[in-house]
């Protein structure tokens, strides 16, 4: 019996550490925003600073861009670009990515709104629950993912991983965040919470997902090799 060529993982080892370090990081910036902004209904003094000029005032053509951004994080777009990615990941034969993209943002979106529901955090009203930017998570998840597939794909070093990893987070979500921003949907603190959620939960859902289908490699090929000839 011939042996079979492992599945490459979702986490490239070389970016373990360092992405490891930043999670937590950035769920320590969650806690801790969640902490000084729960049951508030007002923007905060670096709310303030940063929200005046930009709340519910940008113009066309910005305002169209701003709410087809936005739209991408809305359940449409976002089964969209789900659908699209994991499509990729079948078609290049990679269903433990196809599963980090459906796990990832599945369980940043969770979390991103259980942590609504516990910080309690209101813009516009009551019940408009704001703490974390649930956007600007998914649609940092999702960049993350795809860049960590890239990372591997591509062979990247921890150098040029890491930064295509950081790089495409930032992008993703200063992008959602401007237009949550923008629309007066979200203060600029819940779209960094939303982001910092985004950083925490991919790492360890991609690390959760490489441990759980290496586990049903080794018990499959045990299976195989007690099987009688």
């Amino acid at each position: 019996m011939t042996g079979c060529r492992p599945a490459p993982t979702v986490l490239p080892p070389s970016l373990r550490v360092w992405l490891g370090l930043i999670a937590a990081l950035a769920a320590l910036v969650v806690v801790v925003l969640g902490v000084l902004y729960a049951g508030h209904s007002q923007p905060g003094r670096v709310d303030r600073w940063i929200i005046q000029p930009t709340a519910d005032s940008v113009r066309p053509p910005w305002r169209y861009v701003a709410l087809a951004t936005d739209f991408l994080g809305e359940p449409a777009g976002a089964a969209m670009l789900v659908v699209a990615a994991v499509t990729g990941c079948l078609l290049l034969r990679r269903p433990r990515a196809a599963v980090l993209v459906v796990l990832g943002v599945g369980m940043t979106v969770a979390t991103a709104t259980l942590l609504k529901h516990l910080v309690g955090r209101t813009i516009h009203g009551d019940g408009n629950l704001s703490y974390p930017s649930g956007h600007t998570a998914f649609l940092t998840a999702l960049a993350l993912i795809v860049a960590l597939l890239a990372t591997g794909r591509l062979g990247l070093g921890r150098t040029a991983g890491t930064s295509l990893v950081l790089a495409a987070a930032l992008v993703a979500g200063a992008a959602m965040g401007w237009a949550q921003v923008a629309l007066g949907a979200h203060y600029p603190t819940d779209v960094l919470g939303g982001w910092c959620t985004a950083l925490a939960v991919v790492p360890a859902t991609a690390w959760l997902v490489d441990r759980t289908a290496d586990r049903l490699d080794d018990r499959t090929a045990d299976a195989g090799r007690r099987e009688p000839l």
